[in-house]
């Protein structure tokens, strides 16, 4: 699939449909976990026929060490998901940055770094500086 035959919004959409028939057996279609310094879960990577799933949790903050939270870490999925496919886009086109957060605060990952660490075989990816 070439990211200029479909808009981002169908490549969201087609993203959406092709994890939901591996819902159950994600963690063997598992082919990049993204963690932080601090081993929150950032982001995966998931193949589906032969395309790459991007899957990650977007909140609107993160719980740092200065943070008085009220709410259990454990299991619980806030924020709104953000699926895409893996698709060829770059810096020059724009369409190279993907939202992703955890505890420590918001991340932006590239698709070519993601991309490119799947393909040289990489199971884990560790981004982010330390939380102040």
């Amino acid at each position: 699939m070439n990211s200029n035959e479909h808009t981002p919004v169908d490549r969201r959409r087609e993203a959406q449909e092709r994890l939901k028939t591996i819902d159950g057996a994600r963690d063997a279609r598992r082919r990049l976990a993204v963690r932080c310094r601090c081993s929150h879960r950032v982001a995966d990577v998931y193949e589906v026929d032969g395309d790459l799933v991007y899957v990650a949790r977007v909140s609107g903050r993160g719980h740092g060490r200065r943070d008085r939270v009220d709410a259990a870490h454990r299991g619980s999925e806030h924020g709104r998901a953000c699926i895409d496919l893996l698709v060829a886009g770059g810096p020059d086109d724009g369409d190279d940055w993907l939202p992703a957060s955890c505890e420590c605060g918001p991340h932006q990952l590239s698709r070519t770094t993601l991309r490119d660490a799947v393909a040289s075989g990489d199971r884990a990816l560790v981004v982010g500086g330390r939380p102040r």
